[in-house]
C-alpha cells in the first residue's frame, strides 16, 4: 500500500519567500557587501533565517536608549498641534516617548 522508504522529501512543500523579505535581504546584503544566494529566494524559511544571521545588530552604548530623530519630529509634531510640551525626560528614554506619542497622538 505505502511505498516503505519514501526518502528525504519534506512534508509540506517551501513556500517561496515574500516580496518584502526579498527587498529587505536585497538591503541587508547591500550594506554589507555580500551577495546574496539566489536559491534562497525559492524558500521563505531559509532565506528567514539568513536575514536572522545577517542582519544589523541593535545600537549599543550610552545613546542606544535615546528616541530616534524620526520619534523627536513626530512628537514635536503632535505637541505644537496640542499645544503642549514634551515632557524633558521623554527626550533621554525612547520607551517613555512611545508612550507618550501613543498617548498623545490625534485619532
Amino acid at each position: 500500500m505505502f511505498a516503505p522508504v519514501q526518502g528525504v522529501l519534506a512534508i509540506e512543500p517551501a513556500v517561496p519567500a515574500t516580496e518584502k523579505q526579498i527587498a529587505f535581504a536585497k538591503s541587508i546584503a547591500g550594506k554589507m557587501g555580500v551577495t546574496l544566494p539566489t536559491s534562497l529566494f525559492a524558500n521563505r524559511t531559509s532565506l528567514s533565517a539568513w536575514i536572522d544571521k545577517h542582519k544589523p545588530k541593535p545600537p549599543t552604548g550610552q545613546f542606544a536608549n535615546y528616541p530616534s530623530s524620526k520619534q523627536v519630529q513626530f512628537a514635536e509634531r503632535i505637541a505644537r498641534l496640542k499645544r503642549r510640551e514634551v515632557p524633558h525626560e521623554c527626550f533621554r528614554d525612547k520607551t517613555l516617548m512611545s508612550r507618550w506619542i501613543d498617548g498623545n497622538k490625534p485619532r
